[in-house]
């Protein structure tokens, strides 16, 4: 019980763990990513807007060439804009350009002096972007962006290598960091869980062995006084007084017989071997019948043969007792369905029996210990409600499963173990 609640609280803090961080890793990726595509952006329209070339020149008028004497301003407008850049992170950009007539033909190529960015490679880029119909966009490790103006046709382009491996080495660390803390947190998880669990156990040892120690301890009176009723009814003859008592002290014995079981299935260890379960099966199936048709009951079995299991064979036994009596004490009449098949990995164990209706949110209650669904019924019967909690801990103990269903009037108890 203790290790799959370990295992829940792991699983749950790793699963919000992970979902924080992915979202943290991801919101600050992709924040970084899209402040460097506009950075880039920013920066090659500032390059497109300072661009020219002979035909932006020699559309100037010959008055706006001659307004300053300075040698500087008789410069082209382009080497004069060059050595003035607008920040440092334009000046150690790379930007490259082609530029195209309106016929198609190449005006004017830059490739920065870039000796890795050949002209005829910038050139056949260009084109292919120019054939696209696109007006920007990216384009390998180069951001481009298309200007038509009065003459030429201008593609330029910015460098976008080392940015982009900036946002690779940036995803990378992310990813390592996030491997490694995903796995120290797991460590985390597991220390925390069992710091949490830790006094829960030690609650829960310590309520199996005062029920154990109880029961042995009530097992002695219990004998007594069962030996001198014995003895009372011989000399004095029967009586209402001593009905009652020995009435009582056989409920008494039931429920201290119950605790012991229930005590004893949860503390020891399952010591298996190789059982034919479906002999085992029809074995306890046996005793039933003769309960069960003193009760106008008949039990119908439809048992897969050799089916083996590996098991503990005296809990099994006790697992198919268990739901045949219940089965049995809680029929309102007709048929008890008892059925073994073997499906894929598993072996499926069901007992059905007509019943009164169980509302969902009890069927899960009904493993409970002490939990009974009609409780002045069970309490006349000699029952409390510890077997199904008894079949519960036997079915955990071998690594199965067991769920309770109710539809169309019909009860049925499954358990899955593995095969």
């Amino acid at each position: 019980m203790f290790k799959r609640s370990r295992i829940r609280i792991v699983a749950s803090t790793m699963a919000v763990l992970i979902l924080f961080m992915a979202v943290v890793f991801t919101s600050l990726y992709l924040t970084s990513y899209f402040e460097t595509e506009n950075r880039n952006n920013e920066l090659l329209g500032q390059y497109v807007g300072r661009f020219n070339t002979r035909f932006d020149r020699e559309e100037k008028p010959d008055d706006m060439d001659s307004k300053d004497d300075s040698d500087d301003e008789k410069k082209p407008f382009d080497d004069r804009e060059r050595k003035r850049p607008p920040n440092d992170e334009y000046s150690a950009s790379t930007f490259y350009s082609v530029t195209f007539s309106d016929s198609g033909d190449v005006l004017e190529v830059n490739n920065g002096g870039d000796e890795y960015q050949s002209e005829d490679e910038l050139v056949s880029t260009a084109r292919e972007i120019l054939s696209s119909g696109s007006t920007d966009g990216n384009t390998g490790n180069l951001k481009y962006k298309v200007d038509k103006r009065n003459g030429y046709t201008l593609v330029a382009f910015i460098n976008t290598a080392v940015t982009s491996s900036s946002m690779n080495i940036m995803l990378r660390n992310l990813l390592i960091t996030g491997g490694a803390a995903i796995v120290i947190l797991f460590f985390i998880s597991v220390f925390v869980a069992g710091k949490i669990l830790k006094p829960l156990e030690k609650e829960d040892e310590l309520q199996r062995q005062f029920i154990s120690d109880a029961g042995h301890e009530l097992k002695t009176p219990i004998a007594v006084i069962s030996t001198n009723i014995e003895l009372l009814d011989r000399e004095a003859g029967d009586s209402e007084w001593l009905s009652n008592i020995r009435y009582e002290n056989e409920r008494m014995g039931t429920l201290v017989r119950q605790l012991l079981d229930l005590s004893r299935v949860s503390d020891a260890k399952v010591i298996s071997e190789q059982i034919d379960f479906s002999r085992l099966v029809e074995g306890e199936e046996l005793p039933f019948e003769s309960v069960a048709f003193e009760k106008g009951l008949s039990i119908e079995n439809d048992i897969q043969p050799d089916i083996s299991i590996e098991g503990n064979r005296t809990q099994l036994c006790q697992l198919v007792s268990i739901l045949l009596d219940n089965a049995i004490r809680h029929s309102t009449g007709g048929v008890i369905d008892l059925s073994l098949k073997k499906e894929r990995h598993n072996i499926v164990l069901s007992v059905t029996n007509n019943g009164d209706p169980i509302p969902d949110d009890r069927l899960d209650k009904l493993f409970e210990r002490f939990y009974r669904v009609d409780t002045v019924r069970n309490s006349e019967s000699g029952h409390y409600g510890l077997g199904l909690a008894i079949a519960k801990s036997i079915v955990e103990k071998h690594k199965g499963s067991i769920k309770a269903s109710c539809a169309d009037g019909k009860v049925t108890f499954t358990v899955k173990l593995a095969g």
